[in-house]
């Protein structure tokens, strides 16, 4: 069983933006734009919501969210404020999809990573304790990339889907009382 922590999600509008007028326009503090430090606008609706970052280009990146729903509810937020605002004429984007999602896990044991990079073979594993107290292992064939911890707990990003994740996970549940 794995829990969504973060959806990563991008879209383009096919318009070239002021982003320092539409800062200025939205106000402070949802909008915040210092191009002196990062050349996007930040977009955040709450305090504790899912940031947009949006770019000269049209380009935009939501993050943060804890599904995928929220994240396309975001975005129809986000472009409803565009289309008030006269930014874009219909509140439409001209392509939208989830990049990343960000999963955690639990496999119920304490792990050896030692015997784990091993046994999972050490071509498919970076273990350096120095430098991560994770162990980093790429599955053969899979889209996503897994942090196993000593403790059990296990993250896996780089997936465009969740079942590409519960694919991941299930075989490493499986992998895992194989090797140890």
């Amino acid at each position: 069983m794995v829990e969504i922590v973060n959806v990563v999600a991008s879209g383009a509008l096919n318009v070239e933006l002021d982003l320092e007028r539409l800062a200025d326009d939205i106000g402070e503090p949802v909008a915040r734009h210092d191009p002196d430090k990062y050349p996007g606008m930040y977009l955040r609706f709450e305090e504790d919501a899912p940031l947009i970052t949006v770019y000269r280009t049209g380009k935009f990146i939501i993050t943060g969210a804890d599904s995928e729903d929220e994240s396309y509810s975001l975005r129809e937020r986000f472009l409803n404020l565009f289309s008030d605002m006269d930014v874009i004429e219909e509140p439409e984007d001209e392509w939208f999809a989830v990049q990343n999602y960000v999963c955690t896990g639990e496999l119920d044991q304490n792990l050896n990573l030692n015997a784990l990079a091993i046994g999972l073979g050490l071509e498919k594993t970076e273990y350096e304790p120095e430098q991560f107290p994770g162990l980093i292992y790429r599955p053969e064939g899979a889209e996503g990339v897994v942090l196993l911890f000593a403790t059990g707990k296990v993250v896996i990003t780089g997936c465009r889907s969740v079942e590409s994740v519960e694919e991941i996970f299930a075989s490493l549940t499986e992998t895992v009382s194989e090797v140890l």
